[in-house]
């Protein structure tokens, strides 16, 4: 009798007793009352709605007693105003700098790939297939995609730097509603320090990249996805002297963001961002070789594209080959590949023997750097290496270039330390860059003093 009575005392006091209920059942019905009571909120700067909607949802919950089982209030909270006005609980996710990946294998199956390299599955998920379809349908509509029955495999950006590949129904089995994958690009800009602490590269190599990129060579950095390419070029773009003019060419969605202001919002350097654009009209369609056509002739002094996939990557070769500092990323499996690779890519849409285009590529784009991420998940800059131009090769059938190993990273051992992986492994300075290279770095401006404490010459 005495605890009914308590439990009675306790029910007037707070004004009844507690509803534990379903998740989708609770915001369906905090959903209907803050789109019927405060809709014009909803409509509001999410920056500035946030505070007020999550007051008026803990209000609601409050008196109508409403909870969900193993859930505290705020988490609730939470994760109610991430249904309602982001991406569920995708949205605390999104916009944190550690991490670079979101793979959603299936509506109950979210991996989290961390700037640290580790892969480590989502507490949360989908309450049901059809719920990680509306999300992932938000998430497109920012940029204009229809993500459908009709297009079931669909590429889009949530905002820059957030890249987003879906695919649906037909591709991947009904019941597991969807498999995506969310890239959060180049979430932190590295400082040189940062490079050389987490291993990537020794001072030497990273010193010897943006000197040669700021004196007018041009280079591509090669490797596999997440290896670290976008992140090394965004650090050598921002070396580059303000008083030269940058062009940044991008397929979808913008990853750079190289603009300098000082405090009080003034524009320090000289950048250019441009992003492609689709449609389905031919005439409107703006590709990425539209736009390499049209930066040369807005006088730039270092074009960055982003990577070569396809008929952009004849283009950047002729853009190096006419005086511009090209600096690119593509996928190949070493720096001798890179050229191959390019090759493969410029083949797809022009009509040349090989002979040619390995001349022409290897004169563009004389420094390559290698990067690969490792299997402790550390990445590396694992070879940098200069293409020299043999002009004395005169026999036919004679190659008319040599890789010129400058450094190299080299494995020594691979252990086991608490069950993980551990490479370990060392730089090492192998040859200095070629007589050719080092006359052309000069007549680019960089005096002998420099190239003797750079090479060591």
């Amino acid at each position: 009798m005495q605890e009914t009575l308590d439990i009675h005392s306790y029910t007037e006091l707070f004004g009844g007793e507690k509803q534990y209920r379903l998740f989708p059942e609770v915001l369906k019905e905090v959903q209907e009352y803050i789109t019927k009571h405060y809709a014009s909120v909803l409509k509001d700067d999410p920056k500035k709605s946030r505070e007020l909607i999550k007051s008026y949802i803990q209000k609601y919950l409050e008196n109508s007693h409403l909870g969900v089982e193993d859930m505290e209030q705020e988490e609730l909270c939470e994760l109610l105003y991430g249904e309602m006005t982001g991406f569920s609980f995708l949205t605390k996710y999104l916009y944190r700098d550690d991490v670079e990946e979101i793979n959603i294998n299936q509506w109950k199956d979210v991996k989290i790939t961390y700037s640290t390299g580790e892969i480590l599955p989502c507490k949360e998920h989908f309450n049901s297939p059809q719920h990680a379809i509306d999300v992932i349908r938000r998430m497109l509509h920012k940029s204009g995609m229809i993500f459908d029955s009709a297009q079931t495999i669909v590429v889009g950006h949530l905002s820059n730097k957030i890249r987003i590949t879906v695919m649906g129904d037909g591709v991947i089995d009904k019941d597991k509603g969807l498999s995506a994958s969310i890239r959060i690009v180049n979430p932190r800009k590295l400082t040189k320090q940062q490079f050389v602490e987490y291993g990537t590269a020794t001072a030497e190599m990273l010193d010897l990249l943006s000197a040669c990129y700021c004196h007018g060579v041009s280079m591509c950095i090669t490797g596999a996805t997440s290896s670290g390419k976008t992140t090394l070029m965004s650090w050598i773009l921002g070396q580059v002297p303000y008083h030269r003019r940058i062009v940044t060419l991008e397929q979808g969605c913008r990853e750079f963001d190289l603009t300098i202001e000082d405090e009080y919002g003034k524009v320090l350097n000289n950048v250019v961002h441009l992003v492609t654009r689709f449609s389905d009209d031919p005439k409107q369609n703006i590709t990425l070789v539209k736009l390499l056509e049209t930066t040369l002739t807005i006088n730039p002094d270092c074009v960055a594209v982003a990577e070569m996939k396809g008929a952009e990557s004849m283009q950047a070769i002729n853009a190096a080959n006419t005086g511009h500092a090209v600096i690119t990323t593509i996928h190949a499996n070493s720096c001798a590949d890179t050229y191959y690779r390019m090759v493969t890519l410029c083949k797809q849409s022009y009509d040349m023997d090989d002979a040619t285009l390995i001349g022409l590529a290897t004169k563009a784009f004389p420094i390559v750097a290698f990067a690969k991420k490792l299997e402790d998940n550390s990445r590396r800059l694992m070879e940098i290496s200069e293409c020299e131009y043999l002009s004395d090769a005169t026999q036919a059938g004679e190659r008319r270039y040599r890789m010129r190993t400058l450094f190299r990273f080299h494995i020594t051992d691979n252990q086991i330390i608490d069950g993980r992986a551990k490479i370990i492994g060392y730089y090492e300075k192998v040859e200095v860059p070629s007589e050719g290279l080092l006359k052309r770095l000069r007549e680019n401006g960089m005096s002998f003093q420099m190239q003797q404490k750079l090479f060591g010459i």
